[in-house]
């Protein structure tokens, strides 16, 4: 009997043996990739629109299997709350750094992109930076890959197909926080250059009130052509509701942070933004490849997809197919330094958005096209072509 138990304590204790280093090997066959962003609070839908794409990225990735230097994968993503404080973004992706071991992680907020930017080349781990802030790239930091192209090429193109029609007087009324404050920045200097002047300077706290009737109203006393708008969809929809409610017949310059389609559910569609141009909605993108992803997209989440959505469901097969060509899941610079390759050779399927590759900096190139209402109706605008006159 003696012998029996020991016999079978041997075996129990091999089957033991046998369970743990099958589990060890099983682990190796994971990829994480790390999310640090909003999931509760104030911008918790934009945080949320964020991670579904790149949730539907990995369930793509997954389903068609990925392999990697001869190995499959499985990838998993891993996410963390930060509640747009880019104090807690440090403290997340450290974490997603040393427990779950990460290669990459991704950012959506520029606060905490330059939070973790001040320690990811130390630690080792590919950032993917969801802001179109060009000071992201101007960093030179070798381990960050800048998923929207910069907001700075929209400027031109935008003055260009608005001041021709509306005239060379513009308002600032856009919001008061930092991204909207380095558009700012950018645009005055800009359309006082092609002739235009400002003669109204106004921005507003957005993010904390509803009511932007004095605002506007001080900015409209000086009979400007043009509004400059743009903070979060819903405040930025109020904004043109109101204006257009005070008298204002002109066009509307809208940051990319602000989504018509987003705005139009407001306010009741797109007539009251009429002659304004900003982002071009994902779901009136004309092309074959967007059309594409807004019906995938619709079938698996029941609503309609931003261009956060796309952008980062993008950036993550991007970040799946380096791996592939570099042959590591664990070597982020040797990732980084197939990001371009892997944009260009994305299957168009997964590229909705149509970006190119990256620039010297580590930020993306794309095709991108912009939207500018007529008739009530969203008209596509290819960006490249607006830049060269066209």
């Amino acid at each position: 009997m003696k012998k029996q138990l020991g016999a079978l304590t041997r075996i129990s204790a091999a089957m033991t043996i046998g369970l743990t280093l099958c589990g060890g090997a099983l682990a190796q066959e994971v990829v994480k990739i790390g999310y640090s962003g909003p999931l509760s609070g104030g911008a918790a839908l934009y945080g949320k629109n964020v991670l579904s794409g790149m949730e539907m990225a990995v369930n793509e990735i997954n389903a068609k299997g990925l392999e990697v230097g001869g190995k499959k994968y499985k990838l998993e993503l891993v996410s963390l709350d930060d509640q747009y404080n880019p104090s807690q973004t440090g403290v997340n992706v450290q974490r997603l750094i040393q427990q779950h071991k990460t290669p990459a992680v991704l950012v959506p907020h520029s606060g905490g992109i330059f939070a973790v930017q001040a320690f990811n080349e130390k630690s080792n781990v590919l950032l993917l930076a969801y802001t179109s802030l060009p000071q992201v790239t101007a960093r030179n930091n070798k381990l960050t890959v800048r998923i929207p192209p910069e907001f700075t090429g929209y400027v031109d193109p935008f003055i260009k197909s608005t001041m021709p029609k509306f005239g060379k007087k513009a308002a600032i009324a856009n919001a008061d926080h930092d991204y909207a404050k380095a558009w700012t920045a950018v645009f005055k200097p800009a359309w006082e250059k092609a002739g235009g002047t400002i003669v109204a300077e106004n921005p507003m706290s957005y993010n904390k009130a509803t009511d932007f009737y004095s605002g506007v109203s001080r900015v409209l006393q000086e009979k400007p052509d043009v509004l400059f708008v743009g903070g979060a969809s819903e405040p930025t929809a109020l904004v043109v509701k109101q204006a257009r409610e005070l008298g204002f017949k002109g066009g509307f310059i809208i940051i990319d942070q602000a989504k018509m389609d987003e705005m139009a559910k407001v306010i009741g569609g797109y007539a009251p933004l009429e002659g304004s141009i900003g982002v071009l909605p994902l779901v009136e993108d004309e092309r074959k490849d967007a059309k594409s992803f807004v019906e995938r997209f619709r079938k698996i989440n029941s609503r309609d997809p931003s261009s956060e959505v796309s952008l980062n469901y993008t950036a993550v097969h991007a970040t799946a197919l380096a791996m592939k060509l570099a042959g590591t899941v664990t070597d982020p610079a040797a990732i980084r330094a197939k990001m371009n390759d892997a944009f260009n050779q994305l299957p168009a399927e997964n590229n909705p958005n149509d970006i190119d590759g990256i620039d010297e900096k580590g930020g993306t190139l794309a095709n991108t096209y912009v939207g500018m209402v007529e008739g009530g109706k969203v008209k596509n605008l290819s960006l490249r072509a607006l830049s060269a006159g066209k």
